[in-house]
């Protein structure tokens, strides 16, 4: 069955984890992804898979090209690329494609439709342009660890990135595909992680403008919260997450944590101590699994911490199809993590784990009417390279 983006051809010049992921979800819901990038891949870390792992899910229902983009020749096979592609996502610091030849008003004269997206650090204009930075500096700038109870408490790695910059960048790249069936003309899509984090707090700043005040202590955000949002340590070492802040799930919380005497005192900063004090003892007397299910059917806002190794096999991640095993004909059967957008008619699929770098060149530039000997004399000049030339 075809994916709702079939016959959206995407030019993917991105390196570091929004734009890839980006480009993966684009993919997954059926576009046509041709990497342009260099012969290594620049997003490299001890708790991720290695590059070019079939276990690295960036990079599925992708195809591969390297282009020497410093050179005329490459540029123009860029720009016959571009004539007819519909996106271009890059996430360079703002200039480099320019300096590249490969920015927006130069492909905007080579195809009017094309739909151009940027993803950096903080946007293509404003006092922090130049500003280089990573997810951790963006959820600071940002606002969003300035909610936190404890700002030295953060996310893990990327989880700014891909909210902020990688799944904005898909909303941006939709909406102006969109737009195009209508005005008949692409658009540019300029998209700053920043500005994502502070749109992800908005309701916080909107209380702020509203009142002139910052949260309390007792009522900041997410980590460290309160007595009745927070994570608690179990009886075997494991955690459990509350989230009971309507009335009735704290309600439901106190009585089963034999308490109901606190019913009445949930917004009572005086009591948020006790209260505290109280459900952290309650907690360490089960289970992370026992208090589960006794919370579970409570009516209580309720949530298992699950660490990676549990998660995957989770009766309900595994029923939504979020772990997924793909058949590869070279690595045989792959296990990934799967799509979470599920579509009724035209659903997501994971098509094959993506292409080498390079191992796409020589079939695209045949598709663009290059002869083989036109594509060895480019490859012998370093425009391009060819999969079997990358290390």
């Amino acid at each position: 069955m075809a994916g709702p983006l079939e016959g959206i051809k995407v030019l993917d010049l991105t390196r570091h984890a929004p734009g890839p992921y980006c480009t993966m979800i684009l993919g997954d819901l059926g576009a046509d992804i041709l990497k342009v990038e260099g012969s290594t891949s620049d997003l490299v870390a001890p708790e991720f898979p290695a590059p070019n792992s079939p276990y690295e899910p960036l990079s599925r229902n992708k195809r591969s090209i390297i282009l020497n983009l410093r050179k005329d020749e490459a540029r123009k096979i860029f720009y016959k690329l571009a004539a007819e592609t519909d996106v271009v996502v890059e996430g360079f610091r703002p200039g480099t494609v320019l300096r590249l030849g490969v920015d927006y008003d130069t492909l905007r004269g080579v195809n009017e439709r094309i739909v151009y997206c940027s993803i950096t650090g903080y946007g293509q204009d404003g006092p922090n342009r130049d500003l280089v930075g990573h997810d951790l500096n963006y959820l600071a700038q940002g606002g969003f660890l300035g909610i936190l109870k404890n700002p030295t408490s953060f996310p893990g790695n990327v989880v700014g990135d891909l909210t902020s910059g990688g799944m904005q960048a898909v909303i941006g790249i939709l909406a102006a595909l969109v737009a195009r069936q209508i005005t008949g003309k692409g658009q540019y899509v300029d998209i700053a992680m920043a500005d994502g984090v502070v749109s992800l707090i908005g309701l916080y700043i909107g209380k702020y403008l509203e009142t002139g005040r910052m949260p309390e202590e007792e009522t900041r955000a997410t980590v460290g919260g309160t007595h009745y949002y927070n994570v608690y340590e179990t009886r075997d070492g494991k955690f459990i997450s509350i989230a009971a802040g309507e009335a009735r799930f704290f309600a439901a919380l106190c009585k089963a944590l034999g308490c109901e005497e606190f019913v009445p005192y949930q917004m009572d900063p005086k009591k948020v101590r006790e209260i505290r004090e109280y459900f952290t003892g309650a907690f360490l007397t089960r289970t992370r699994d026992e208090w589960f299910d006794i919370l579970s059917k409570s009516d209580t806002a309720v949530g298992k911490v699950h660490a990676i190794d549990e998660l995957v096999s989770d009766p309900h991640v595994l029923h939504r199809r979020m772990i997924v095993e793909i058949d590869d004909p070279v690595y045989g059967k792959v296990q990934q993590v799967g799509i979470p957008i599920k579509l009724s008619e035209t659903p997501g699929e994971i098509r094959h784990l993506g292409s080498r770098p390079g191992a796409d060149t020589a079939q695209v530039l045949a598709a663009l009417g290059y002869s083989e000997k036109a594509i060895q004399e480019l490859s012998n000049r370093g425009v391009i390279t060819m999969a079997s030339t990358v290390a």
